[in-house]
């Protein structure tokens, strides 16, 4: 029987490997940094590649993720603004709730209108308690989603919110500061939440060097996403990927 990516997660945390994965946002990609993108995504051994942004001003959400599953067999996994971005050509999607915030649209609304679609989708869905935690400015999912995100020195706040995801059936909880954040969730909030669920953990925003990347997968994330630091510097990817995946051997030897 074929292992769904969900599954590869759940054994991953389970033998302490850590798992790296890139965030393309298909309104900042030209067709030649794409294909930069994907090479080094494939050079470094990365395990996944989320796909999706707050906005879409244009119409490459389909054209990219074809190119993509052309010139790699890295899974790709949606991580999407709203519900127009589906794509049975994917492998996954990150089925999102905004745990963190009191939007209704983002807890529900957006959820039951995708529902029919993604059911018939084909795709893998992953149910994922997204709690969005203040990176030091405002973001576009800040802005878009219209909530407040978690004070970044709250670790008590973001434990319960992760608990509540826990116990209301989710199999992720994702702790993000956002794209262009300007400090990444803390290591202290990273190790309580961690240490207090039994589901992967996947932390992102704001982690523009490989030692963050290292030191948050030190902390207890079980997988590291990077997005908008790669958009600047691609090559990033080779280094990132082997300081999270060198926690994941490290922690096997021991």
């Amino acid at each position: 029987m074929k292992h769904t990516i969900y599954q590869d997660m759940q054994a991953a945390r389970l033998a302490g490997i850590k798992k790296f994965s890139i965030l393309i946002d298909p309104d900042k990609v030209t067709p030649e940094s794409l294909l930069l993108t994907i090479d080094y995504a494939v050079k470094a051994n990365t395990d996944y590649i989320f796909f999706g942004g707050s906005l879409l001003v244009n119409d490459a959400f389909a054209e990219c993720i074809d190119v993509i599953k052309s010139y790699c067999n890295i899974p790709v996994v949606i991580f999407p603004g709203s519900i127009l971005q589906i794509d049975p050509k994917a492998d996954a999607i990150l089925y999102l709730s905004l745990l963190s915030g009191r939007n209704p649209e983002l807890l529900i609304g957006q959820q039951v209108a995708a529902a029919p679609a993604l059911r018939n989708s084909g795709l893998e869905i992953i149910s994922t308690g997204y709690l969005l935690i203040d990176g030091g400015n405002a973001t576009t999912v800040s802005y878009i989603s219209n909530t407040l995100p978690i004070p970044h020195d709250k670790n008590d706040i973001a434990v319960c919110t992760a608990w509540a995801g826990e116990m209301l059936g989710f199999k992720l909880i994702y702790l993000d500061t956002g794209s262009g954040a300007m400090k990444t969730v803390s290591e202290s909030m990273v190790t309580q939440v961690s240490s207090n669920i039994s589901l992967p953990l996947i932390v992102g925003g704001g982690i523009n060097t490989a030692s963050k990347a290292a030191a948050l997968c030190e902390a207890g994330a079980d997988i590291i996403v990077v997005g908008s630091s790669i958009e600047k510097e691609p090559s990033l990817i080779v280094s990132m990927a082997e300081a999270v995946h060198a926690v994941g051997i490290s922690r096997k030897q021991l």
